[in-house]
């Protein structure tokens, strides 16, 4: 293969800080959350230029159930702050009443702990959050490079409109989604085998209702959910971690979608799309080869480094207790990994991968993060309990 060789060069050091969070959708948003309120200096670096990721950007605006189906609350702390936060200005749909009035577990049996929201007022509200926090923000910034030395990483390369520079910080957080820190600094990871399908899912006003367009599916759906098996738009699957695939991914989405709407329009001439997702919707991509490798097989087992649960949003009854050991490896002592990319099966991956156990995952990191920077020596018992302080639940009933 051909290629260039690039002159060595002197870095400047722009910013330093305790906790440098890389990703800002929701995994991120909740690490660097908890990471401020544990007294750390905290700085967030996002490639876009909002916050919520595939949850804000992707229009993905389902914030999954909190519950186990079974009328049993899963997921507390930073995750259902967050839940209430993205329907403080309404829900786009029914609210689960019964959840947020305190209903009996009858009632609460009938509903999941769910809701649809407005991604914009989302994002300016978990930004003003942040802020108001005292977290910093570095919008429009891609790590593009890692300096390690003795198993620590020293600082992260950065690009944006001031050029190239370098951030410095004693713990770092991998929310990217993608594992992209971990892959930069020469952690272990592994790929999703499955690869995702096609999706563009957008909002269109229709006879002067707005609603959203679940354009595509990327979703493993198991045999026993009560969801219908999706039909792709195309053959092809991606893998998310190719600069040009990704690129064709994308043109191809947008080629579908506007083939949608001139159907739609066919047969309603008011049918027009508003907004539709401004980043390629990869579910599983890459992910951390942890210390632990949760399984989905292993429902209601009880871990002792527990840092939170998590249901199944796909069907109701199984509820996961999410080991410390799968949010960091053993190659890189001052890393911790949050949101999608956690260390879990495939199977496991499409459970993990939502709106509530990033949230869980990304508060156990974030205070993790202010407390130590060798993760395989913290206490866990002084992790779990600023974690049970917080609210959070960490085992099983």
């Amino acid at each position: 293969m051909e290629y260039i060789i690039e002159c060595e060069r002197k870095t400047h050091i722009a910013k330093e800080c305790d906790v440098l969070v890389a990703g800002g959708g929701i995994g991120g948003i909740a690490a660097a959350l908890s990471a401020a309120r544990s007294g750390a200096r905290t700085l967030l670096v996002e490639r876009e230029f909002l916050l919520g990721g595939l949850a804000t950007l992707g229009l993905i605006t389902i914030y999954l159930p909190l519950c186990d189906g079974q009328g049993r609350q899963a997921v507390f702390g930073i995750g259902e702050e967050l839940f209430r936060l993205s329907i403080k200005h309404g829900a786009e749909g029914s609210l689960p009443i019964a959840w947020l009035e305190g209903g009996t577990l009858e009632e609460r049996k009938k509903t999941r702990f769910l809701a649809q929201y407005n991604p914009h007022l989302f994002a300016l509200e978990v930004e003003k959050l942040l802020l108001n926090e005292g977290v910093e923000l570095l919008y429009g910034s891609l790590v593009c490079g890692v300096r390690t030395e003795e198993k620590k990483i020293k600082a992260v390369i950065i690009e944006n409109k001031s050029g190239r520079s370098a951030l410095k910080a004693k713990s770092y957080i991998d929310c990217t989604g993608d594992a992209d820190i971990c892959k930069l600094s020469g952690a272990k990871t592994e790929l999703f085998k499955k690869k995702n399908t096609l999706a563009e899912w957008y909002y269109y006003i229709s006879r002067g209702e707005l609603k959203l367009n679940m354009f595509g599916y990327a979703e493993i759906v198991p045999e026993d959910s009560d969801l219908e098996t999706p039909v792709p738009m195309v053959e092809k699957r991606f893998s998310g971690v190719d600069g040009f695939e990704l690129s064709e991914m994308v043109t191809l989405a947008h080629e579908h979608m506007l083939m949608d709407v001139l159907k739609k329009r066919e047969t309603d001439e008011t049918y027009t799309p508003v907004t539709m997702a401004t980043i390629p919707e990869i579910r599983m991509s890459r992910r951390i080869a942890g210390r632990y490798t949760l399984h989905d097989a292993e429902m209601h087992k009880h871990f002792d480094s527990s840092i939170g649960l998590t249901g199944d949003w796909r069907r109701r009854g199984p509820i996961y207790e999410i080991p410390f050991e799968t949010l960091y490896g053993d190659d890189i002592e001052n890393l911790i990994i949050a949101g999608r990319c956690i260390s879990v099966t495939d199977d496991m991956w499409d459970i993990t991968r939502v709106i509530p156990p990033c949230a869980v995952t990304g508060q156990a990191a974030g205070i993790a993060a202010a407390i130590t920077d060798n993760f395989a020596s913290l206490d866990i018992n002084k992790l779990q309990d600023r974690l049970e302080k917080a609210g959070v639940a960490l085992h099983c009933r």
